[in-house]
């Protein structure tokens, strides 16, 4: 057990910046932990080394954000503690498990404000598990972390704004982008002019991406369903089907993703209650406006809780934290708090006007074909999934997992466990919601093992 109970913050991204930034300006102390190697979260990621890129040609028009944030972060040194590359990895009666460089570190936090973030969702296609396919995030931390491309002629396929903003950031760096694939009908985009009151800037930037695409030869696709990479030992190709046409286009390298899911599990840890968000097509932590969860002392913030961007991650951060201090009886600005709100709200009502632009195509589940992998940490196909509901009755989605071993691998369920229940919703006529959730078990992640240097010389002397 580490030193006195402190407020723990779980990420370092945009909403954990914020709350640190909040917590240290009453006097607290708090401690925050982050999987990446430096701040900034998946939006605003640093390179691991200096690689000679600027702000700009890694961020675009997002580079003074990013450097701003960056900046707070590091002028908090010295007032918070920090462990990157920590790995929370279980959370009971007050303590949190965190594996930090091969040890466990179990932490008392008084006070825990999880701003976890978001990862890809996805339908499995065929072809999906090639070498050579990524999703749209692990696309865009090659080319802002590592500066490489995943491939030398990419195809970026699936639908959300994230799928039109990786393709101009490929083509911007010089990769040769083959196609955009988009899921959602084109005549869905006429949403976007509901969203110019709101957010008028975001609106016209997104259609500058869409243009310089265009204006630079690449082929845009909406509509698309049908989706299949080809290849053998590698991705060669990928075709689908619009228009009652069948396509098809070499490439080398394809980004994939349907919009995001939140990351829930450490909120389920920490016991709080959950309900199923219709826009999201997910469960999700309940919360107020203010970041406070069900549980006394939780507080969420960010995409973790619900998918609304940074610019919201950044504002329910400082919110949850401006909780935090309301619930100890810290001085805090109404006004501030009030204006966070208002900000919170108008961002979600924008939410609204993207989930119009590009819907999930929740129609795409009942079309996944039997021998498709559905979940490829226990090597589980569609088809063996469907045979285990019909065999047994089954309507509920952690009864599948029993039975069929549906996200009992590695990634505890995140890549597959919202597949798996689109694949059930669509087998059994339920709606996604009817299914329920997988139960989140600790740990939440792998957690690496380290061989003390005693047990190493035991071994080499034997």
């Amino acid at each position: 057990m580490t030193g006195r109970a402190q407020p723990l913050i779980v990420g370092a991204g945009p909403a954990g910046i914020r709350a640190a930034q909040a917590l240290v300006a009453v006097g607290l102390r708090p401690l925050v932990v982050d999987e990446a190697p430096a701040c900034g979260g998946q939006i605003y990621r640093q390179r691991p080394v200096p690689d000679g890129r600027s702000a700009k040609s890694l961020y675009g028009s997002e580079a003074g954000k990013a450097q701003a944030l960056h900046g707070a972060f590091h002028a908090l040194a010295g007032h918070i503690d920090y462990w990157p590359q920590a790995l929370l990895w279980n959370l009971r009666d007050g303590d949190a498990d965190i594996a930090v460089a091969g040890e466990n570190r179990r932490v008392a936090y008084d006070g825990l404000i999880l701003a976890t973030g978001a990862t890809d969702r996805i339908l499995p296609v065929p072809g999906w598990t090639l070498p050579g396919v990524f999703t749209l995030g692990g696309s865009q931390v090659a080319l802002k972390a590592q500066g490489c491309a995943i491939g030398s002629r990419v195809v970026f396929a699936g639908t959300g704004p994230l799928l039109y903003l990786v393709a101009w950031q490929y083509m911007k760096a010089g990769v040769e982008v083959a196609a955009v694939l988009d899921a959602a009908p084109f005549s869905a985009k006429f949403a976007m002019l509901r969203g110019l009151p709101l957010f008028p800037a975001i609106v016209l930037r997104g259609m500058r991406f869409v243009a310089e695409l265009k204006l630079r030869g690449v082929a845009l696709h909406s509509g698309v369903g049908g989706v299949r990479i080809e290849g053998t030992r590698e991705v060669s190709g990928v075709a689908w089907r619009s228009g009652g046409r069948e396509h098809r286009i070499a490439c080398d390298g394809v980004g994939y993703g349907l919009t995001l899911r939140s990351e829930t599990q450490a909120s389920d840890l920490a016991g709080c209650t959950f309900r199923f968000d219709e826009r999201d097509r997910a469960w999700l932590p309940q919360r107020d406006a203010a970041g406070r969860s069900s549980v006394a002392g939780v507080y969420l913030a960010g995409d973790g809780a619900g998918i609304a961007g940074a610019d919201a991650a950044e504002r329910a951060g400082e919110r949850a934290a401006l909780a935090l201090c309301e619930d100890r009886g810290l001085p805090v600005s109404p006004e501030r708090a009030a204006r966070l709100e208002r900000e919170l709200a108008r961002i979600d009502r924008f939410r609204d006007v993207l989930e119009a632009a590009f819907p999930f195509p929740a129609h795409w589940a009942g079309g996944i074909a039997d021998d498709t992998l559905l979940c490829r940490c226990e090597e589980i196909s569609a088809g063996e999934a469907r045979e285990a509901m019909g065999r047994y009755g089954i309507v509920e989605l952690n009864r599948l997992k029993a039975v069929s071993r549906v996200g009992m691998g590695r990634c505890q369920g995140r890549i597959c466990g919202g597949a798996a229940a689109e694949l059930l919703a669509a087998e059994t006529g339920q709606g996604i919601g009817s299914v329920g959730r997988l139960r989140s078990q600790a740990p939440l992640k792998p957690v690496p093992l380290v061989l003390q240097p005693a047990v190493r010389d035991r071994e080499t002397a034997a």
